[in-house]
């Protein structure tokens, strides 16, 4: 029996003959970035491993799915209660710097141009896609910030219309407290996630950070 999959291509539609490997297709293809044609692909290539690497393969996953955490003090990822940057003693805990996600955290740790610890928030202000500030890690935000321990919080949200919204929201929540609140020097390009920005220019934008202002 053959088994119709809709694999978009310029002028047909591609037939698969197992109804497994089109579930499996199907589930490669939820991924961000893969396409169809390039989850046949990698079907196709599992296929041709032993069961012992494709039992190695799915288990890899399950077991992230459950020890994989959210550090308690900062949202990062973590396999312990507490992250690796969390528990550092050399960190300066004086000085927060405010994440989107965790592959923002992996993206300043390889400039080594910071040495505070983080404050992931989940995400940021976007209307668009339904995510308003209760969506975000926010209250304990304005909770470290208040609690005394804090000098600096340093907004190094993407420099994009929601990030730039998300940041004036949080200037409101923190503007009350007794600490210097600061942002990333313009050296990301606007537009663009911070994850993406090349590392010698995000190390620069951290160091040459500069007050944030309200327009």
């Amino acid at each position: 029996m053959i088994i119709r999959l809709t694999l978009l291509t310029k002028q047909k539609v591609m037939k698969l003959p197992s109804k497994y490997m089109e579930d499996a297709v199907e589930q490669l293809a939820t991924l961000p970035s893969i396409g169809k044609r390039t989850a046949l692909r990698l079907v196709l290539q599992l296929l041709n491993r032993k069961p012992e690497e494709i039992e190695r393969f799915a288990q890899a996953f399950i077991t992230m799915k459950a020890k994989v955490k959210h550090c308690a003090t900062c949202g990062n990822i973590s396999d312990e209660e507490l992250c690796f940057i969390c528990v550092n003693p050399h960190r300066t805990r004086s000085i927060v710097c405010v994440v989107e996600d965790v592959r923002d955290v992996m993206a300043i740790e390889e400039t080594s141009s910071y040495k505070g610890i983080y404050h992931v928030l989940g995400g940021i202000i976007s209307p668009m896609d339904g995510i308003g500030p209760s969506d975000l890690n926010i209250p304990s935000l304005v909770e470290k910030a208040g609690s005394g321990e804090v000098e600096e919080v340093i907004f190094a949200l993407s420099p994009t219309m929601e990030g730039d919204t998300t940041n004036f929201y949080l200037y409101k929540k923190l503007k009350e407290c007794d600490i210097r609140i600061t942002t990333l020097s313009r050296g990301v390009t606007v537009g663009s996630e911070l994850h993406y920005a090349d590392g010698l220019t995000l190390g620069r934008s951290i160091v040459n950070r500069t007050d944030f202002k309200v327009n």
